[in-house]
């Protein structure tokens, strides 16, 4: 016969259940979330294997110090945590929340390559900075002395804002040139706030400027100041403006109404977040609800672009990409919450033009893959008679970004720009040909991430600190 399981008595307080919600009730959310978050950190953070070759490291472009600051959050330590996140990265509650740590970090775990599922490395990294804001553990930047050299940064997105916190930090009095009225380039206006909340960047902007970071909002170079006036007021410019400039569409009728640019439908949505007034929201140009909705593109723009457009209640969503989904450049985790959220995705399928305008219909070409070229990519074929056309109030381009032409609207033709129009500058320090000027970020690797963009400014705050000595110490000689 079976032996019956052991019965353990225990004493019950009648009154548990009325305790227990009493206690709840005057806990407010922020609380017990709070709580719910601290559990799940220690949790996750604790499932790190810290283990002898850390790939999560040396996948991620700033090498961050991830299994330290897991271990010190496994064990409670979080303003340590936060110091050794801090010492590597400028921004880790961004990175936290909009890095593609499913191809960085995260994708190689070893516990992830092993088949147990991964640590949640973004999700801790942006609990630990969200902590630290809230128990004040993040302050202005104080320099140990202050110094009497300059440099102005052109672009306040995360290259030039991480060029300045290093800057700041060694003491180099720094003033950022902006064309937008507010500072953060894509982190503010590019970038969804249900992805990144403003309040976020703002905080991080508010942080700079306490500490002595001189920000010249509302002003285009080449048109309000020009670049050479820039070099004559500082010691050393880094150029850091990112790239904007859209990929267009050719094909019949791709100048009609209601084919409007990523950029420009995604800054309307950051603006209304601002509670700034939008005419073209307005009027409906960039407005998504009750349209049919169709996004063209595959990367993280189109994604951004298909789930705001669901949030402003589009009657459907679709985004075309001519590659299948395997060689999607965006981040499959972005796809997969856009396919939760409602959006349809049509694999293998490029426009090939426009009908009515306003725009009504996107003639759509189905595609296949050919034959690897030497790469290993595989280039998209139209499949001839299998075309159709797909019903649309709205379409979004979102191909990707290119570089402006700096060296023609900055009137600089001494600034070498490669065959691509990104400026030509050294990666390791960002300098360029001419004497004191550096560039970092998109404008010079092309579209690419946040986080390689923190790295480039941090390296070439480091060399122009760097030459400022190396040039002070032959001065004092």
């Amino acid at each position: 016969m079976a032996k019956q399981p052991m019965l353990k008595f225990v004493t019950v307080d009648r009154d548990m259940p009325e305790k227990r919600d009493a206690e709840v009730r005057n806990k407010d959310f922020d609380e017990i979330y709070a709580e719910f978050a601290t559990v799940k950190a220690e949790e996750q953070a604790s499932r790190c294997s810290q283990c002898g070759v850390p790939y999560c490291q040396s996948h991620c472009p700033l090498h961050n110090n991830i299994p330290d600051w897991l271990r010190l959050t496994a064990t409670g330590r979080l303003e340590e945590a936060y110091a050794v996140s801090q010492a590597t990265n400028t921004f880790p509650e961004i990175c936290g929340r909009i890095c593609p740590q499913d191809r960085l970090c995260e994708g190689n775990c070893v516990i992830e390559q092993s088949g147990h599922g991964t640590v949640t490395i973004g999700s801790v990294e942006k609990y630990i900075t969200d902590t630290a804001w809230d128990k004040g553990w993040v302050k202005p930047v104080v320099p140990n002395a202050e110094r009497a050299e300059s440099v102005g940064i052109i672009g306040a997105g995360p290259g030039g804002l991480a060029a300045a916190d290093r800057l700041r930090r060694a003491g180099v009095q720094v003033t950022v040139y902006d064309r937008y009225d507010r500072g953060g380039g894509l982190l503010t206006y590019g970038i969804p706030g249900f992805k990144l909340e403003k309040d976020i960047v703002m905080r991080r902007m508010d942080q700079l400027e306490q500490g002595g970071v001189s920000f010249k909002l509302n002003c285009a170079v080449g048109v309000d100041l020009s670049f050479a006036d820039i070099r004559a007021a500082h010691d050393a410019v880094i150029i850091a403006t990112g790239v904007y400039k859209t990929r267009d569409l050719s094909g019949p009728g791709s100048d009609a109404e209601g084919i409007v640019r990523a950029i420009d439908y995604l800054t309307c949505s950051n603006r209304l977040s601002f509670g700034d007034k939008v005419a073209e929201f307005e009027s409906g140009e960039l407005n998504a609800e009750g349209k049919k909705v169709v996004v063209i593109g595959g990367g993280d723009t189109a994604m951004d672009c298909v789930r705001t457009a669901i949030r402003q209640g589009a009657e459907s969503v679709k985004c075309l990409y001519r590659r299948d989904r395997a060689n999607m450049p965006g981040s499959q985790r972005e796809t997969q919450n856009a396919e939760e959220e409602g959006v349809i995705f049509e694999w293998l399928a490029a426009p090939k033009g426009f009908e009515g305008n306003p725009v009504s219909g996107v003639q759509v070409q189905r595609m296949r893959l050919g034959q690897p070229d030497a790469s290993g990519r595989q280039s998209p074929e139209v499949i001839e008679g299998a075309d159709y056309v797909e019903d649309a109030d709205l379409v979004i381009k979102a191909l990707g970004f290119e570089p402006e032409d700096l060296p023609t609207l900055w009137g600089e033709a001494d600034l070498e720009v490669t065959r691509w129009g990104t400026v030509k500058a050294e990666f390791t320090t960002g300098a360029t040909a001419m004497d004191g000027v550096y560039a970092v970020g998109d404008i010079v690797r092309g579209a690419s991430l946040v986080v390689w963009a923190i790295k480039d400014g941090r390296d070439c705050a480091d060399a122009i600190i760097d030459k400022l000595d190396a040039v002070a110490t032959i001065a004092a000689e």
